[in-house]
Parts: structure tokens; sequence; C-alpha cells
């Protein structure tokens, strides 16, 4: 785990540590990042000598302000980059970091290479509907995405959402402008002829609208990082104007200040629904191992729940189903070739 890239410092980082290893399920978990700041931090929180923590020295940090290729170049012994050899070394099976975007997809991508089949990355964020959560993929790796990519990113997103949803058979949706049949970009309507072909790998429910993104109709989004990272944007924008709104009207007078507190339970209920530490972070899907991309503004609480979802993903085999099932996709969409027929 990168434990110098977030906000909140390493501080946050030995606090998120200190609350899950309370489980005494939980996996071995090594920090990267400056050995004479964690040191003292784990000390404090009780964790000095504990086998399950270890530290790997790091002695430069990746900061939100440096550029990404240029520092995976200058910045080798970087907490990001260490983090994500141990990867690629199968010292860990998964890497945490609440560091550069940036340079932690490009990180990933060039020092890990990608999976078998699959050409590019996608980010997936777990975002709240009705009735309860979906994944929306890509959230923001590649904006410029072809046909073959959205496919590959309908199967790594049904996939995460079996690990992290608990979904036996994902419902898997294309976001578009219209449901009828040809309506759309030309990016659209060959993916959509694409995974009308994928019966059997994947559960694809068709085409779906803006307007029912957050109600009980797919589990799964599949859409380019452009359009994902816009609306994943806006949701949380909308969801603070939201919050921010209620609140302001809930204490305007006596009477309504009363109310609020009346419905306090269902106020909180909603709070956390909505809180996007719930789940903790993003997984960076695609790339030849498993990376997980916290929030740069992670709370210790987050992060907790960011290591909880990356215990998930090792245990139930998230990689190894997502590439069996990129295989097989691949292998519909682009059969080998019939052998030649004799010379006669």
């Amino acid at each position: 785990m990168d434990a110098m890239g977030g906000d909140l410092g390493p501080s946050e980082v030995v606090a998120a540590v200190q609350l899950v290893l309370a489980d005494e399920t939980m996996d071995p978990i090594t920090l990267v990042g400056d050995q004479a700041v964690l040191s003292p931090l784990l000390s404090t929180a009780g964790l000095a000598g504990n086998p399950r923590v270890s530290i790997l020295h790091a002695s430069e940090v990746i900061t939100m302000e440096d550029k990404p290729l240029q520092a995976l170049k200058r910045k080798k012994d970087s907490s990001m980059v260490k983090a994500i050899d141990l990867v690629k070394t199968g010292e860990a099976r998964v890497t945490i970091s609440c560091g550069n975007t940036g340079a932690l997809m490009a990180g990933s991508t060039l020092r890990l290479r990608m999976m078998d089949g699959v050409d590019r990355p996608a980010l997936a964020a777990v975002i709240p509907r009705e009735g309860g959560h979906f994944i929306l993929i890509d959230a923001g790796a590649n904006p410029e995405a072809k046909p073959e990519h959205l496919v590959h990113n309908a199967i790594l997103g049904a996939n995460y959402a079996k690990v992290i949803l608990g979904v036996a058979a994902p419902r898997v949706g294309l976001l578009t402008i219209g449901t009828e049949e040809g309506k759309g970009n030309s990016l659209i309507t060959e993916t959509h002829d694409l995974l009308k072909r994928l019966d059997g790998v994947v559960n694809y429910a068709g085409p779906i609208e803006g307007f029912q993104v957050f109600r009980d109709t797919v589990d799964v989004v599949v859409c380019d990082g452009f359009v994902g990272n816009t609306l994943l944007k806006t949701w949380e924008s909308l969801a603070k104007f939201i919050t921010g709104m209620l609140k302001q009207e809930l204490q305007a007078n006596p009477l309504r200040i009363g109310g609020a507190l009346l419905a306090k339970g269902a106020f909180d209920a909603l709070k956390s629904r909505m809180n996007p530490d719930r789940y903790g972070g993003a997984p960076l899907l695609g790339v030849r191992g498993n990376i997980l991309k916290a929030h740069g503004s992670s709370s210790r609480h987050a992060m907790a729940n960011a290591i909880r979802a990356a215990a998930k993903i090792i245990h139930q085999d998230l990689y190894q189903h997502s590439e069996q099932d990129v295989a097989r996709a691949n292998a519909l969409l682009d059969p080998p070739a019939a052998p030649a027929a004799p010379a006669s």
C-alpha cells in the first residue's frame, strides 16, 4: 500500500491499517514509504512488531502536482512506483494508492502491462442507485475508446460487480442517448452489436439512457472514459448540492428543525448510502495485476474500506475470472480462421 500519496498524510493510512487489522482474518499489509515517518506512526498505533504489517522503505513521493510521466521517470524510488512493483514481482497481490491518479494509471500500465487480450485499462466506480449500487465503467481511464475497449469494459465491470456487489449475473447496460435500435453514434452502435454476440459471457441488458442510470435497471453501466468521468463528477457534485440544499432548508425555522430531528435516522441512512467512502476507491481494471485507486482526500474509514475491497478482489480471484472471460469473448468475436482447403 502506497502510504505517502494521500492528502491527509501517512498518519491516516496507518490509522486505516489499525482499523482493518482488528479483523483477525485480514491479510498481511505492506506499507510503502519513508521508514523514518512510518515507524513512529506504527508505534503510536500499537502496531510496532505486528507480524501482519511491515514497511518497505521508499525515499521519494509522487505529489499531486507532479506530471505523471516525468514523475515516473525521475522518482524511481517513490512509494507509488515501489508499491506497483510489489504487484509486478508477485510480492503483493493488490496495491492501493491515494496518490496522483494519472501517475498511478500510467505507472500501472507501463510497469505491469495489460492483461492478455485487453488493450486499454478502465476505472470502475461504485455509485448508489435505486435499491442498491451499480458499477460505472470507465470512470476516466480511457476517454477515446473503441468498440472493443467498451466490450472489455463490460466484461471487467461485470466481474467486479460480482465481487464487490455480490451479484451472480450482473445486468450490463450500454449508456447512450436512446434505446431504439441504431440510436447513438458509431461507437455505441458497433459496441451494441458486439455485446449482443456475447451471450453466456456477459448478461447484456441492452442500451440504457441517462434517466435509467439511477433506477434499478442494470448493475453495470458501460461507457467511454470521457462520458464516465463527466457522469461521475456530475453525480458527486449533485449529491453535495442536494445535501447542502436540504440542510439549509431543514434549518430554515424551528418547526423544520424539529422535523429534521425526528427524521434523523432516515437522513443518516441516506448519507451513508451516498457516501463515496463506503467502498473506498476504484480499481484500475485491465492491467496485469490488481490496482486500487482511493480518493486523494480519503479518510481512515475510506481507506479501511478500500483495504477490505482489496481483500475481496484477491480472495475472489477477480483478475483470473476477468482474464478468462476476456479470452472467451475475444474467441467469440474473432474466431480462428478455417483451415485452407487442400490444393487439388
